[in-house]
This record gives structure tokens, C-alpha cells and sequence, in this order.
């Protein structure tokens, strides 16, 4: 067992003036489909609640298998399966009783069904509002943060709706001439967080012995989790962070495993950090491991609290 600190940092972080009892909390996918998942995350040491990215109508997915874990992480093609959001609108008010933020994840797989929910959950239990641009595992749909003229256009659509906080996962860029694209059109718009990024799409992991992909939907292309992908998240993160205003919070996404990991994505700037591939894999203690553990690496840094810690990457 990790052993704390005699003087343990406060790792309470806001996110969209929304206060966050710590740094850690789950990413939408897994575990975060059913209510009982839910009540889960909210009995956890996760920070909030988030919901699985919910689409208009209930969908199973892709067809199985969909999900593989490999030695750094995973590879994945789940194709949204989720309750439908309406499911999610009834179950929100019983998730109040934890006391911690709620997080509804939005999916559409158009610019109307996006607009639909997002009015929706603006009159929801909701706290914040995270809208997917960014799924790549829905065959025929097209991954909208790679559209910059339909994500302007998409923004232009939900950020009209109401008052809740609104952010949008964004997919990896590559390039810094797409970091300065997207901070320009977000920076147009009342977005109040980023959460960077989600899995990296259209990978392809073989078996040699089957000599078959190792996941089934889209020929064997999925998303690529896990720590293979973190150094590619550190970097969004941190380029984001220097592009963007402070008022936009970030939350960091991908290859979280240990407090490490979470205090990599501070230094790089992210305001708290979600954990996906790692909760799949371990469940929900997971949330109070790696607490613990970015405490104990605070503390012996002399750091008091996640401000102090903040975006102190030293560059060479």
C-alpha cells in the first residue's frame, strides 16, 4: 500500500469553476455504461461522475470481439453501445446523492443530434456538458475535431443552448498548424473546457500466430488506449494549454496508470486528468491508487496543492 504524506497536498482542482474534490476521475468508455456502473463511479474515489457517451437512440455497437488488451494499453472499436440519452436524463438525478460533479457525455452522430441533447442535458442534473467530436469506431461516421469547417459550424449550433458548462473531446493532432486551427475556432465560442484527447483512431494491431487483426469491426481498425498513445496526449495537452486562454480548462486523456502519469499531465498544464484504459483493467480502485500515489510525488516535491504544480514544465 502506497503510504501517504504526513502533510498531504491538497489535490482539489476546478474545472469550469466547478469544483473537483481531486485531480482524478474516469474518462467516458469504460464502465460508465449501465446505472449500477454509475453508482459505482460515484461510491469511488473517481472525482466526478462521468457518463458513457450517449447517442439518440440506445446502440449495441460493434460487433465483438471489439475490445483487446495488449502490453501498454489497449486497442478498441466499441462503436458507442450505450443506453440512449433519454436513459440518461432519468438516471442523472439519482447519481445527486454523491455529491460530486456529474459529466454527461454527448455523441451525436450529426450536428442535430448533437443540438438535441445538448438543449436536453442543459435542463439535466448534469454539472458539465462534454460533447464528443472526437469518436473514431462508428463505421461511415467521420471523426468531426478533423472537420475543422464542421466543427466551427457544430460549435456555432451547441454552445447557444443554455448555461451549463460545455467542453468537447478532441481527437490527437499531429501538427501545429492544427493545434492554432482549433484553438482559433474554439477560442470564437463560450467553450469552457477540453478534454485531450481521445484514442488514437484507424490502428491496427495483428496476431501473428492467427494471422487475423485482433478486434473484429472495421477489418481490425480501432482506437489505440493506453500508455502507447500518453507521450501524444502530454503533447496536445501542452500545446493547447500555451494556444488557449486559462478560462478554457483541460482535462488530459490517455495513458494514466499511476500518479506518475497524472503529474506528467499537470506539469504539462491539464487542469485534472481522466483515467480509461487503466479503470477497464483494474476497476475502480484504481482512482484511489493513483491519488494516493500523485500525493505522495507532490509532497516530495515540496508541492502543497495541484496550482503549485500547474504547468511547471521545465524546458531544456
Amino acid at each position: 500500500m502506497t503510504k501517504l504524506p504526513l502533510n498531504k497536498p491538497n489535490l482539489s482542482t476546478k474545472i469550469a469553476d466547478v469544483n473537483f474534490d481531486s485531480y482524478i476521475l474516469n474518462a467516458s468508455g469504460p464502465r460508465c455504461t449501465t446505472e449500477t456502473e454509475l453508482h459505482n463511479l460515484g461510491q469511488s474515489d473517481s472525482a466526478a461522475i462521468m457518463t458513457k457517451s450517449c447517442t439518440l437512440v440506445a446502440r449495441e455497437g460493434n460487433p465483438e470481439p471489439r475490445y483487446k488488451a495488449l502490453p501498454q494499453g489497449s486497442i478498441q472499436s466499441m462503436g458507442l453501445p450505450n443506453l440512449g440519452y433519454k436513459a440518461y436524463l432519468e438516471i442523472l438525478p439519482r447519481l445527486t446523492q454523491y455529491n460530486k460533479p456529474i459529466i454527461a457525455s454527448i455523441s451525436g452522430l450529426s450536428i442535430n443530434d448533437n443540438v438535441e441533447m445538448v438543449r436536453a442535458f442543459q435542463q439535466s442534473a448534469a454539472d458539465l456538458l462534454e460533447v464528443n467530436f472526437s469518436c473514431p469506431n462508428v463505421p461511415g461516421k467521420p471523426q468531426l475535431g478533423y472537420d475543422f469547417e464542421q466543427t466551427d459550424k457544430a460549435l456555432a449550433a451547441i454552445t447557444k443552448l443554455g448555461d451549463k458548462p460545455l467542453g468537447i473531446k478532441l481527437p490527437a493532432y499531429f501538427d501545429f498548424n492544427h493545434f492554432e486551427t482549433v484553438a482559433n475556432i474554439l477560442k470564437k465560442y463560450p467553450v469552457k473546457f477540453i478534454s485531450s484527447i481521445n484514442s488514437i483512431g484507424n490502428t491496427l494491431v495483428i496476431d501473428p500466430e492467427t494471422q487475423s487483426p485482433v478486434i473484429k469491426p472495421k477489418a481490425g481498425f480501432g482506437g489505440l488506449c493506453g500508455s502507447y498513445i500518453k507521450p501524444i496526449g502530454l503533447a496536445n495537452v501542452n500545446a493547447f494549454r500555451e494556444l488557449l486562454p486559462k478560462e478554457i480548462s483541460i482535462f488530459g486523456v490517455g495513458g494514466v496508470y499511476t500518479g506518475t502519469d497524472a503529474f506528467e499531465y499537470l506539469l504539462a498544464g491539464a487542469d485534472a486528468v481522466q483515467v480509461a484504459t487503466c479503470y477497464q483493467e483494474q476497476d475502480v480502485n484504481c482512482f484511489t491508487r493513483i491519488k494516493n500515489e500523485l500525493a505522495q510525488l507532490l509532497a516530495s516535491k515540496n508541492y502543497q496543492n495541484i496550482d503549485a504544480a500547474k504547468g511547471q514544465l521545465q524546458l531544456l
